[in-house]
Formats: C-alpha cells, structure tokens, sequence
C-alpha cells in the first residue's frame, strides 16, 4: 500500500525502462537463433524474468547482468522438454507467444501462472495452433491456463483472427516457423508488428502486406545485437502526467514510436496536448524523444483502428478524459474486460469514487471530463496499469489517494514510484 498527495508540479527528464513486448521476444528469437544474441536496455521487470525462466527451463543459457542480457541460442531445433511446469508469471505476453513455440517442439510441456493469467481466454490461440496440428488442451476445461500442449509436425494455415491481437498473430507465425508450408495471419485491424520487424532481423522470411503476415518456415535464425527502446506504454503515464499537472515540463528520452503503438501520442494531441518529439531515429525501431508540457485538454471520440494502438494505455487516457472538457467516448475496447483486470469496471468503480462522471459500456466508457478531482482508496487487482494510472491521477486530486497492492508495477516498472517522485518538485 502505497500513499500520495497532489503535485505542486513536474520538472525534469526521466528515461524509460526498455519496451516489455520487445524485450520478451528478444529472448525468445535469441533462444531460437543460432549463436549469442546481445540485449541492452533489457526490461528488468518481473513478466520479462518469467520468459528469461522457462527459457532457461528448456535448455538455453541465459547471463543477465544490468548492462546486458546473453542469450546462448541452440537454433530452432535446439530446446529441450522442460523437466517441470513452465510458469508464466503474471505475463500474458509469455504464455500466448510460448504456447506458439511449444506447438512444434517434439514433447509434451504444460504452462501455468498466477491467478490473473488462470482467468485469461486462451482460445483465441489453442484454436489456430490446434488447426496446425498440435494438441493444446486447458486442463481445468475453462479456456484458460494452465495449458497442456504435446508439440507435434505442423502444417501452415492461414489464419483470419477474430481479434487485433499482436499475442494471437505472434502465437501463430511462430508455429509457422515449424510448419509444412506457408503461415499467414490476416487480422480484422493491425495490431503491434514487433513480431515482424525482430524475425526478419534474425533471418526469418517473413512479409507483412496490409491486415496480413506471411512466414515461410525453418528459417536459420541467426544471434543479434538488440537495443529495445522505452516502452511508450510506461512513457505514457508521464505524458500525462506532463500534460495534467499545472506547469509541468518532462524530457521523456528514448521512446519508441512504432506507429502500430502511438495511439497514445495521437489520442493526446488530438486532445490538444502539447508534445514535441525531438531526436527521431527511424532505424529498426523507430524512437524519439518527448517533450511533454502542461496543456489544457479538451474531449475526444476513440474507436475503430487506433483502438489496437493504444489498448493498454486507455487506463492513463480515462485519467486524461478526466480532467479535459467536454465529453471523451471510447468504444471498440472491449478487449479491457480480459486484460490483468476488467479494466472498464475497475476504472469506472475508482475514477467515479475521485469524484469523475465516468459510465462504462459494453465496449468502452464514456467520460464527462472538467470535475475536480479528490484522493480515495484504490485497489489495484494486481494489475500494474491500473496502479500507475491512479498514481498519476493522484497527482492532480484533492486529499490523499490510497492505492492497495502498489509494488505490482514491478511487473513492468520497477522504478516507476522513484522516478515520479524525482520530477515532483
């Protein structure tokens, strides 16, 4: 449990901890590969740990330091059956792209987690994976973790997702890497391509046309040098945070801007948020530098394709809605009900007792912004978006915020407290 009180205001720069998705499959490609595979500005946070583990767990040799993550890679053929049940964690990222992996190894291998991810749908990837052959089944007949999955001789498909999910489209090329013949993916919108860009790095053939992904299989992978940039969904908070707060001023270095991710930046500028984004570097990964400054925000319409975009900063965006003028109406976003928490519930129960006029719909919320906000007790529900959102909202409340189960930003942000309490001024 953690306390906090309203910001005078914010001066500084911060620098961001390294991108959770990319660094995730920096050590599942490296593993993959042929070869060491170097990783700076690794995100040391506890999903990321979870995939270092069960990597680990299936033969690979695995040296972290802080300056740097080894990954000694065995090629695509080179893992072992795990002598124990894989536990993902808390990381959703982890268990739906693994589950790809394991779909055409040669042995049996069963998954687990904690609570929040054995509520988590796993359908949307034990159907394509079990049309390419492979036998997944959830042990407790619920859809959900833990998964037992017996690898087998797959064939390439093309797969029409039912969701924008880069965790279902990356589930499913990489079984394509095991398969018979070409494997495809068309998605209903695009969702984040890091899959994409990182394989071809390593080798694969693999081309992405539209709404659709193509990758041929048995690749030779072969080791990288990796630098993840900040990862935009934890800049976030602090580009609120810079536009909330009365005379902020934050230098956020190194972000990455991969335009399947900048939601965030378009939804705030649309918002009339003040952000320049200085030293852009459009090799690999594009990644910029922002300059977030006080603004006053006004209400916005959300939905359709940007949704994918920015899905897991709508938490931080109903926080802005909050505070802007006029009405914001985000629809499309029923994918929050299945995230760590059902994020629409959770932020209409805990931005409603700050005193916002906040309704959830099916699909979204609708935000009357422009109330003063007051402290209240948060709780969480284990779900470090929700927990950061709330301390940044505290910022700009009246009285003392509560939130319940504060250190679950370790799982994306260990620093996050620290690093918000050096630009308070």
């Amino acid at each position: 449990m953690m306390k906090f009180q309203k910001a005078n205001t914010l001066k500084g720069e911060v620098t961001i901890p390294g991108d959770k998705s990319i660094s995730h499959r920096a050590v599942m490609f490296g593993s993959l590969a042929e070869g060491t595979t170097e990783v700076t500005n690794f995100l040391q946070g506890a999903d990321c740990l979870s995939t270092i583990e069960a990597f680990r767990q299936m033969g690979i040799t695995i040296e972290n330091t802080p300056e740097r993550i080894l990954i000694h890679g065995r090629g695509l053929h080179g893992l072992n059956a795990p002598s124990d049940v894989l536990d993902m964690g808390n990381s959703g990222t982890t268990t739906r792209l693994i589950s790809g992996i394991l779909a055409g190894q040669p042995f049996e291998s069963t998954l687990t987690g904690d609570a929040s991810i054995q509520k988590r749908p796993m359908r949307r990837i034990m159907e394509p994976l079990s049309m390419m052959g492979a036998s997944i089944v959830s042990i407790n007949g619920n859809d959900c973790a833990p998964l037992h999955i017996t690898g087998a001789p797959l064939h390439g498909i093309h797969y029409h997702s039912k969701v924008a999910s880069a965790q279902v489209k990356s589930a499913v090329l990489l079984a394509g890497l095991y398969a018979d013949g070409e494997t495809l993916v068309t998605e209903p919108s695009l969702s984040r391509n890091h899959t994409e860009i990182m394989l071809r790095t390593f080798g694969a053939d693999l081309t992405s046309e539209g709404r659709t992904a193509k990758v041929c299989p048995e690749p030779r992978l072969e080791g990288q040098k990796i630098h993840v940039p900040g990862d935009i969904s934890s800049a976030a908070y602090f580009i609120a945070a810079g536009l909330l707060v009365p005379g902020a001023e934050i230098l956020i270095k190194n972000v990455g801007i991969n335009p399947t991710r900048d939601g965030i930046l378009k939804v705030a500028q649309e918002m009339g948020g003040n952000i320049t984004l200085l030293n852009e570097n459009h090799d690999g990964e594009p990644t910029a530098d922002l300059l977030v400054k006080h603004s006053r925000l006004h209400g916005v319409v959300i939905e359709g394709d940007i949704i994918p975009t920015l899905i897991d900063e709508l938490p931080i965006i109903n926080i802005m809605a909050a505070c802007a003028e006029g009405t914001t109406v985000i629809r499309n976003a029923a994918e929050l009900k299945v995230k760590e928490s059902n994020r629409i519930d959770v932020m209409v129960q805990y931005l409603g007792a700050m005193g916002c006029d906040i309704t959830g719909t099916e699909d979204g919320m609708v935000i009357v912004g422009g109330r003063p906000l007051h402290g209240t007790e948060v709780d969480s529900h284990m779900d470090h978006r929700i927990a950061m959102s709330f301390a940044i909202a505290s910022l700009i409340a009246e009285g003392e915020t509560i939130i319940k189960g504060s250190d679950v930003v370790n799982i994306s942000y260990p620093n996050f407290y620290k690093d918000l309490q050096r630009l308070s001024l």
